[in-house]
């Protein structure tokens, strides 16, 4: 039996805070093992105030779906557990250096990033019966404060790979398709904070 380590690395992007974090992987004969998550080694480069995930969930989601964009009030660390995704990612923070910014990461098992409170998260699923897994923060809670992008928006400049029709249910739900354009949110975020 062969055994091979990849070692836990990370990689700044080009939203400030955004980091992709290849974690720690052992694989043998038998198959692989993840490290997800070690407070020890991960406290070294997430921020002072992530000290404890309150909430995890996985998604299950069918090959060409869409999820998102939304950017809760809740930092997340995101990573598939099954399958793969293109993960999207905009920065919709009104004071950040690199506001507007997008970033892309097609994530596979033992990929991950690490998503700040009040960048949008989102992703389509590569394969059927994708599973997306999120450490949050915070418990998410109804009317929580937070941001929703239409993954629709040409502006953004994402070339989902699989196309999506923003009527069909199955493929985005109503809500995300009907979310406002980053410049609307942006707009809106502006007169808020000059009122």
């Amino acid at each position: 039996m062969s055994l091979h380590i990849d070692k836990l690395s990370v990689t700044d992007s080009k939203i400030e805070g955004l980091q992709i974090i290849n974690a720690k992987m052992v694989t043998e004969g038998r198959g692989t093992v993840r490290e997800l998550y070690r407070q020890s080694s991960y406290s070294s480069f997430l921020p002072n105030t992530v000290s404890a995930w309150s909430q995890v969930n996985l998604t299950r989601t069918q090959r060409g779906a869409v999820r998102g964009l939304h950017g809760e009030a809740m930092s997340k660390l995101v990573t598939v557990a099954y399958g793969s995704a293109y993960g999207v990612y905009v920065d919709t923070r009104v004071n950040s250096k690199t506001i507007g910014a997008v970033v892309t990461v097609k994530l596979t098992p033992g990929v991950q990033v690490f998503v700040p409170q009040g960048v949008c998260n989102g992703f389509q699923a590569l394969d059927e019966n994708t599973e997306y897994l999120y450490f949050f923060d915070n418990e998410w809670a109804p009317g929580m404060s937070g941001v929703a992008l239409t993954p629709l928006d040409a502006e953004l400049g994402i070339e989902w790979p699989i196309s999506i029709d923003p009527n069909n249910r199955e493929q985005i739900s109503e809500k995300d398709s009907k979310a406002p354009s980053l410049s609307e949110v942006l707009a809106l975020q502006s007169s808020k904070k000059n009122s």
